[in-house]
């Protein structure tokens, strides 16, 4: 959207990336944006309420109950002032509150009363982001179609490095108004696959594999970063979706497949992350399956292949794949590389507790014909930000 003339409603919470604040407002009005501040009260021991006022034109609002305010209910006024509601940063103390439904200072009730969409920022430490309440608070909050952007990654105030820290102002209002920023893939239409699939096998068993996602989302969360415009199809997973992009959810292989023959052809790169199922039951059985026999006995068919049906289409899109191997990584990544036709592929060998599933580092040797390059053990968005400049590379080598 557009931020001309709309109304941001910012809220700062208590973390050191509050002192990004007063540039976060000077770059949303000069965007054109109308921006009123909300802040914690230990977000005022990081910035200045004074500064505050100074770059949004507005007195800053602390209080739940402002006196100044229309009938003592400053909440509410900001509630339905707001277009939109930005929090930035978002500790994890503001991130377990809006999970759960807390209201017990100005800016979490805000949340509460407000109809209009919100976007929160995360910062805080790795270990804090990587906690799993964290995790599955912002898990709830992505059910509720609340938007993140970020957190990105590398050393923080602490010392400490890793994912936790809050997006650049730049970055966020790009994000905000759906502008990609510029980068080296800007321009670009990026369709990236996640996550594993579920096969039904009646109404209440499936089968799967132990695929989180995490890989999928970090490519596409640093493609957007590089400029592109993504589309991530994305299989069940408990992960929030990237500021930027444009998700898609699906359950089974067939539904994936689906998806994604109906995007690629609109898109420059494909990049087949998710964990696809190979086969399916033949019959899903309508009702549930009872234990009253000694022996059960199942037959599969083969479920479509995503990746080779893309790579086999005419002015298709740049194609990589990735094989997710236990044994001769390289001997089966080149195999499917050359059996499939694809301009690339990712292997990684997922025996390797480190780098396996529900890992947040990886290590990946990419192939391409006549050439290939390892890229070491790294966090999943590092990876993913050296996998993309080889693609870049890969692409302008090709033109």
């Amino acid at each position: 959207m557009s931020l001309c003339d709309k109304n941001v409603l910012l809220g700062i919470s208590g973390g050191i990336a509050a002192y990004k604040a007063p540039d976060l407002v000077r770059k949303l009005r000069a965007q054109g944006a109308n921006v009123r501040v909300v802040m914690t009260a230990s977000a005022a021991a990081f910035v200045s309420p004074l500064s505050l006022q100074a770059v949004c034109g507005h007195p800053v609002s602390q209080d739940l109950l402002d006196p100044a305010a229309e009938a003592a209910m400053g909440h509410i006024e900001l509630a339905k002032w707001a277009d939109v509601l930005l929090i930035a940063p978002a500790t994890a103390n503001i991130l377990a509150k809006l999970a759960h439904g807390l209201a017990d200072d100005l800016l979490s009730t805000l949340c509460l009363a407000t109809q209009a969409p919100i976007h929160i920022a995360p910062a805080m430490n790795q270990q804090m982001w990587r906690a799993p309440a964290t995790q599955a608070n912002l898990a709830l909050l992505h059910q509720r179609q609340i938007t993140f952007h970020g957190p990105a990654e590398g050393e923080q105030a602490c010392g400490d490095i890793g994912p936790g820290r809050m997006l650049e102002p730049e970055a966020l209002v790009a994000a905000l108004a759906g502008t990609p920023p510029k980068g080296p893939l800007s321009g670009k239409r990026i369709l990236i696959t996640a996550g594993p699939t579920r096969e039904a096998i009646d109404p209440v068993r499936y089968m799967s594999n132990h695929s989180s996602g995490k890989m999928g989302y970090a490519l596409a969360q640093q493609a957007v970063r590089a400029g592109a415009q993504v589309t991530l199809v994305s299989g069940p997973v408990s992960l929030p979706t990237p500021g930027g992009v444009h998700r898609i959810d699906v359950i089974s292989a067939a539904d994936m497949h689906e998806a994604v023959m109906q995007h690629a052809k609109n898109n420059d790169v494909f990049i087949a992350c998710a964990a696809v199922a190979d086969y399916r039951a033949a019959d899903q059985q309508p009702q549930k399956i009872k234990k009253n026999q000694q022996e059960l006995t199942l037959t599969f068919v083969k479920n479509p292949d995503i990746l080779a049906d893309v790579a086999k289409m005419q002015q298709g899109p740049f194609t990589v794949g990735f094989a997710a191997e236990t044994q001769d990584v390289a001997h089966y990544a080149k195999d499917k590389l050359q059996r499939k036709g694809l301009d690339m592929i990712a292997a990684n060998d997922v025996s390797d507790s480190r780098i396996g599933f529900n890992a947040d580092q990886n290590a990946l040797h990419v192939f391409w014909s006549g050439g290939d390059q390892l890229l070491p053990v790294a966090s999943k968005l590092e990876v993913a930000s050296a996998l993309l400049t080889l693609i870049q590379q890969r692409m302008s080598a090709c033109q």
